[in-house]
């Protein structure tokens, strides 16, 4: 899709280093703060958390907040992805590091902020930030990193914020904006990973070069995590179905665009989706986080997102009603419903649906009920034919990940079949090792669950048919 930007570097190693970082993207321009303000504003950057809200727009809020509170102010960068299906963030985190600080320095003497805070959820990303931050040695600002717990709420805003400050993971409720009391109190300046890297691309390119990539409405690239395991950089405008061909898969059943608060895509409109916002809005869809998840024809819909649905119903805040009591419950009568519960078991669905819009403290109910909601409306036959007692006849294959669990799914070789083709290893480099006869290495697997869709295709491209996938 044209050569990479945030990703660049990475063809020739898994991780840039300080010097290899330099070498690939040249040393960080200077920037006065209404020059950043300008060149946010002129490549219209908005954060790729989800809210695609204008960036320039949060750097003013916090500079006219810092007037009033004695010029203290500080930067954050939301790292966590509690999204089972995003894995953008945490690939720049591992790989390109040093693409995230040089944004959020950027930004932080911009606002004259004394510290710089990465909040991310998983080990391996706290290491990889930890390293990138002692190989730039001293920043003339404290920079350091905060370890988080890894659920899906964590990266709401005033949650990420709680738990830096030392509380609970949890949102608060209240209408609180970071640019006017976040870390510490003092204005802050909170953004995803992505934006900052996209910013470290900007002030580099300037605002015209950064503009040769991507719609003139929408310029530059954007991350994807398609299917719950591939992170692809794509131009603005590119169309959908060309993303997922090159992620060696296609609309399916359908595609969830946005993760689980996001909508579903019937495959006509995905093939006619473009990733950009006016292509999607115009579908009533949004691209969020970048999650992209294709449904596969051989699992069956209703099973998946009743699974899904039970996974959001635990990851509840549990600070309000509509999470504590009502998406258990919609959860409960989907399972019903899929489980034959009849024309009345669909209708009391969507009755629960409507309970919960609009009444919670954060907006993981209504995510939620958008999600099924969207679900019900896209696969109608799929969920009467279960309520009605008929169902699909498929099995629900896991299609749409959800976190590993603690005795994950193992793929098994049958060595009575396996022809040492190695396609295996060419799918799932991370799970399966050859050995010097070209053989899997081992005759079982542990599979985590972000990397099971790529399971499940090795299972059905291996010629021999000798790869299964066991409990």
């Amino acid at each position: 899709m044209g050569a990479p930007r945030l990703l660049a570097g990475l063809d020739q190693a898994p991780r840039l280093d300080r010097v290899a970082h330099l070498t690939t993207h040249g040393s960080l321009p200077r920037y006065r703060p209404e020059e950043l303000v300008d060149l946010a504003d002129n490549i219209d950057l908005r954060g790729r958390g989800g809210a695609g809200f204008p960036f320039s727009r949060k750097l003013r809020a916090v500079m006219r907040s810092a007037r009033g509170r004695e010029g203290q102010t500080a930067v954050v960068v939301n790292g966590s992805e509690g999204e089972p299906s995003c894995l953008k963030d945490t690939a720049l985190l591992l790989h390109a590091p040093h693409l995230v600080l040089d944004g959020a320095l950027l930004a932080a003497a911009a606002i004259s902020a004394e510290d710089v805070v990465v909040g991310v959820t998983r080990t391996d990303v706290e290491q990889s930030v930890r390293a990138a931050v002692a190989e730039r040695g001293p920043a003339g600002r404290r920079v350091r990193v905060a370890l988080l717990p890894e659920r899906f709420v964590t990266g709401e805003g005033t949650a990420h914020i709680n738990g830096l400050n030392g509380g609970e993971t949890l949102p608060s409720g209240q209408k609180v904006r970071t640019s006017e009391r976040g870390l510490n109190g003092v204005p802050t300046l909170l953004s995803n990973t992505e934006t900052f890297a996209q910013l470290a691309v900007a002030a580099r390119l300037g605002a015209l070069d950064y503009r040769t990539a991507g719609l003139p409405a929408e310029p530059g690239t954007v991350l994807l995590t398609v299917a719950g395991s591939t992170v692809v950089e794509t131009p603005t405008g590119a169309a959908l179905s060309y993303i997922l061909e090159l992620c060696g898969t296609g609309p399916g059943q359908g595609v969830l665009v946005g993760g689980y608060h996001g909508k579903w895509l019937d495959p006509g409109s995905a093939r006619a989706a473009e990733v950009s916002r006016q292509s999607l809005d115009s579908l009533g869809a949004r691209l969020g986080a970048g999650a992209v998840l294709p449904l596969p024809e051989d699992t069956c819909p209703a099973g998946e997102v009743a699974r899904v649905t039970r996974w959001m119903a635990k990851e509840s805040a549990g600070q309000c009603g509509p999470c504590v009591r009502g998406l258990p419950a919609l959860a409960d009568v989907l399972e019903d419903a899929i489980r034959g519960g009849g024309a009345s078991a669909l209708e009391t669905v969507q009755a629960r649906l409507k309970a919960v819009l609009g009444r919670g403290a954060c907006s993981h109910p209504d995510g939620t009920s958008r999600f099924v909601a969207s679900a019900l409306s896209v696969f109608p036959d799929e969920f009467r034919d279960h309520a009605l007692g008929s169902g699909c006849g498929r099995r629900v294959l896991g299609a749409l990940p959800l976190p590993q669990d603690e005795s994950p799914e193992r793929l098994v070789v049958d060595w009575t079949l396996c022809k040492g083709h190695g396609l295996c290893v060419d799918i799932l480099p991370d799970v399966v090792r050859l050995d010097a006869d070209g053989f899997p290495a081992q005759a079982s697997m542990p599979v985590p669950g972000r990397l099971r869709p790529k399971a499940l295709r090795a299972v059905r491209r291996c010629p021999a048919l000798a790869l299964r996938i066991q409990d």
